[in-house]
């Protein structure tokens, strides 16, 4: 066990006693507290569990804490906040594309992190982005009406 260092949604954190086993999901939940990210699987595949690592879309269930350990990490409650939310957020409550709630967190992680790669995706590469998070609840219709809405408000900002 040793302490380490992470930046989480912006603001540093110090722990110590993490052990080589933990997983960054356990660290993010249990530890900091965040409920954003979700275990699902365990295995890295339905996407519940979705971060950001340096901006880029990862599963924390399978992501060792010390692999990451220096590195930005943003969950969900540090992608926008509310009054002030991203905009794939936005767009997801106003499609109200979550019936449960769980898939929400990856959906919108990966969602977002394929608008800063790709401001205009269309449908096929919206669909292949999000092919790897699972929606238990069949929602999947109005989560691609909220990505798409969320790319036009990107375009209607630029504007």
């Amino acid at each position: 066990m040793s302490q380490l260092a992470w930046n989480v949604n912006g603001r540093d954190v110090e722990l110590p006693g993490v052990s080589r086993e933990t997983s960054l999901l356990h660290l993010l939940r249990n530890d900091l507290k965040l409920n954003g990210p979700k275990y699902g699987c365990g295995l890295g595949q339905c996407g519940a569990c979705t971060v950001w690592v340096d901006g880029v879309a990862a599963r924390a269930c399978v992501i060792p804490a010390h692999g990451v350990a220096g590195r930005r990490i943003t969950t969900l409650e540090g992608l926008g906040t509310r009054g002030r939310w991203h905009p794939v957020q936005q767009a997801f409550e106003d499609a109200q594309a979550a019936q449960c709630g769980y898939c929400l967190n990856g959906m919108v992680m990966q969602a977002a992190a394929l608008l800063a790669r790709d401001p205009h995706p269309g449908e096929q590469k919206i669909r292949d982005e999000l092919s790897g998070n699972l929606c238990r609840c069949g929602t999947h219709v109005e989560i691609m009406r909220a990505v798409q809405a969320a790319a036009l408000a990107a375009d209607d900002n630029d504007a």
